[in-house]
Formats: C-alpha cells, structure tokens, sequence
C-alpha cells in the first residue's frame, strides 16, 4: 500500500507559516538545499527543478496534496505549480478549472485512503496546518525541515484541537551547517496513546 508522507519546512515553534501566510523567513540558501534536492527531488516545484536542472522523476512521490491557502500561493501566476505530479487541492471555494489539478469538495480521509490503494508511489501531504490535521491520523512518514527561527505566532503545523496523542518513532536526524535540521519519522502505532489518568500522571 503506498504512503503518506507529511514533508514540510517548519520553525522551532512549531509554525509552518506567520499569521497571514508568510513565509519568507525560512532558509531558501544553504547546504541543506542541494541535500534536500538530492532526497526528495519530487517535491520542488516543476519549474523551479527546470531551472536548475533537477530530475523529477516521481519516483519518491507521484501525487501532492494540498489545501487551499497552500496551493493559492503562486496564484494568479502559478496555477499547476507540481505539474510533473497528480496534483490534488481541497477546497470548499468554487475554483475554475486548471488542467493538471483536481480541486476536491469533500472529506480528505476516504479520498487519501483510496489514493493509498492505488498503485504507484508515495503521496505527498504538501500542507495546510488543517488539512494535516484532518489527515493526522493516515500520515506514515513525518518529514520535518526544521529551521532555527521563531514566528511567534501563525499557522501551526497541525491545526487541531484536542488532546489526542498519537506516537512516531525518530528513524533519522541530519544536521546541517545551515543550521537547518532534517527530522525523519515514521508512525509508531495505528493505536493512539492512552490518554492518562490523573492517578497515572506522576509515574
């Protein structure tokens, strides 16, 4: 069964972009990006790998995921911005029709576990904050790029609420000069943690 791989860019707090959607602040030079170019070359947009020379062979990924707010970052301009893969956007909105990309009006869940029965490659959860959290509990893979900057405030990397705990196991951690950090999860369990008891809180 193919995979679902949360791969995102997010601060030492825990936001994946500020309050209204930037993201300027994260590290667009530096050792970790020729590294990251080499593992998970999939997941640059087409153009940018066209003009630097990258090979997108899908082989890592063949289809995206994204929610609205992420995929109408290139807006107007980009309208197909991961063209070499299946492109699939949740939305509410009433959005034209742009070839390449699927625009969804409905529950993320039974669409990714479809996706997950199809044949092919890894599926790749591009971001919102919301979508991941609707989906937090299909992801396989947790793919962070950590970098050393605070927001303070913004768009959380899961936005849910709720205590409701859920375990990954470390399966790799590679530091760079950039000081950016790649952290590599992989989910532990289909069982969530049990919550504890107060009487079991100290132990």
């Amino acid at each position: 069964m193919r995979e679902l791989t949360h791969y995102i860019a997010v601060t030492l707090d825990g936001f994946i972009a500020g309050p209204d959607g930037q993201f300027d602040a994260f590290l667009y030079g530096g050792d970790h990006m020729a590294a990251l170019g080499a593992r998970f070359p999939d997941a640059f947009p087409t153009a940018y790998a066209e003009a630097i020379g990258l090979t997108q062979d899908r082989a890592l990924f063949d289809t995206v995921l994204m929610g609205w707010n992420t995929y109408a970052v290139g807006l107007p301009t980009l309208t197909s911005p991961y063209r070499h893969l299946r492109q699939v956007v949740f939305t509410h909105r009433e959005a034209e029709p742009v070839e390449g990309v699927e625009f969804a009006d409905e529950d993320p869940v039974p669409v990714v576990r479809r996706l997950k029965a199809e044949a092919g490659s890894g599926i790749w959860l591009c971001g919102g904050g919301a979508l991941a959290a609707q989906l937090a509990g299909e992801i396989d893979r947790l793919v962070l790029k950590v970098h050393p900057v605070l927001f303070g405030d913004g768009i959380p990397l899961f936005g849910r609420s709720g205590y409701a705990p859920e375990a990954f196991t470390r399966t790799a951690s590679t530091a760079f000069d950039s000081g950016v950090t790649l952290l590599e999860f992989r989910r532990s369990s289909s069982v969530r943690l049990r919550t504890p008891t107060p009487a079991s809180r100290d132990r």
